[in-house]
């Protein structure tokens, strides 16, 4: 199929609406755009490095959880929840009220991704794992009563506040799995030649146009991003996350998706995705480049200081690492000491410039690692 021949769908009559149904993508994709060419050749090779630079980083794996905990505060974003990053690293019991239904799905947005990557060593890139962690995503929060783990019974919309006034209206729930059928067989068609990342450009469009989910179809949508990446050895691990880019730009995310199903421009919605890897994979390695210097610098001049102390010092760093916000209980119950040595050593920390105390409170305090935390907010 050449993308320039790609005829996304058409709007099918329903009662007092037209909803539309997309065509099939289980394709063998071609193109003529050299541009295409162009940004794919660089897109696999910012890639490529973002992958190396991930396994040259010792402990990788206690950075990776303050990158999934951004990619699901900015992901939650995009669909108008208004946690940040600081809100998410808190209990839930420190939540005001009126944002813990917020706080909640950034919550869940992090167990999905974290048991939907653990999974995918026995468990393909799949339908059933999309419901897996769509029925997560959903679990006590405002979604809850929307089927969760389950495809769609009725019709829903983007847009507006009704059937009536939709900027879009997805495809009858009629269609929708023979459409996921298709969509998963495209994701593992080893007789087609398709780039990997044309492939997962084709299979998010694709997603979001079936909207198979009463509820948290961006959100799912765009960690199939990451899911698929992963297993298809492109990443080894889940260093990429395109939400932040997406959110930036998210006139243009949603604008270059509806001009694939109003106009048929595939190839603009490709061009767009790839830039977006592009930008994003430098980026990542910018930010590892800065996590590795701020690491080096804090224990060769500041733990290093510390003495017979050390060990646990640097048991302290990677919490932080992990989860830059801590208090007193938490340091205790997680290096596995007393209360008076975890006082005592985020004493040492504060003393050492590391931590810094943001309650103002004489208890229950919270002590940030504001250095680290920084480097994820830009």
């Amino acid at each position: 199929m050449d993308i320039n021949d790609f005829k996304a769908g058409y709007f099918r009559e329903q009662f007092q609406y037209k909803s539309f149904s997309p065509s099939p993508i289980n394709e063998e994709w071609i193109w003529t755009d050299a541009k295409i060419n162009t940004l794919l050749s660089e897109a696999n090779l910012r890639l490529g490095e973002l992958n190396a630079f991930s396994l040259y980083v010792p402990d990788i794996d206690i950075f990776i959880q303050m990158h999934i905990i951004k990619e699901a505060t900015t992901s939650s974003r995009i669909e108008g929840t208004q946690t940040n990053i600081e809100e998410a690293l808190i209990n839930k019991v420190d939540v005001l009220p009126e944002k813990r239904d917020d706080w909640q799905e950034v919550q869940n947005y992090i167990a999905a991704m974290n048991d939907s990557i653990n999974q995918l060593h026995k468990v393909p890139v799949s339908t059933r794992l999309l419901k897996e962690a769509h029925k997560q995503l959903l679990q006590g929060v405002r979604g809850e009563n929307k089927l969760p783990g389950e495809y769609r019974t009725s019709q829903n919309w983007i847009g507006g506040s009704s059937l009536k006034d939709a900027v879009f209206i997805p495809p009858h729930h009629a269609e929708v799995s023979d459409r996921m059928n298709d969509l998963e067989k495209f994701i593992h068609n080893d007789q087609i030649a398709v780039p990997p990342l044309i492939r997962i450009a084709i299979a998010h469009y694709q997603f979001e146009t079936i909207h198979p989910f009463l509820d948290g179809n961006g959100r799912l949508g765009r960690l199939l991003i990451t899911l698929y990446l992963v297993s298809n050895g492109l990443l080894t691990k889940p260093t990429l996350y395109l939400s932040d880019y997406f959110e930036k730009h998210k006139g243009l995310y949603y604008d270059n998706l509806m001009l694939v199903r109003t106009q048929n421009n595939l190839g603009q919605w490709i061009k767009f995705f790839l830039v977006a890897v592009i930008e994003t994979s430098k980026k990542g390695i910018a930010t590892l480049q800065q996590i590795l210097k701020l690491k080096e610098r804090i224990e060769q001049k500041k733990i290093a200081a510390m003495g017979k102390k050390v060990p646990r010092a640097r048991a302290l760093m990677n919490l932080l690492y992990k989860t830059p916000n801590v208090n007193a209980g938490l340091v205790e119950k997680m290096l596995g000491v007393s209360k008076v040595t975890a006082n005592a050593l985020i004493n040492d920390f504060v003393k050492a410039s590391i931590l810094k105390e943001v309650t103002g409170y004489k208890r229950h305090r919270v002590f940030v690692f504001q250095e680290y935390l920084r480097l994820f907010l830009s």
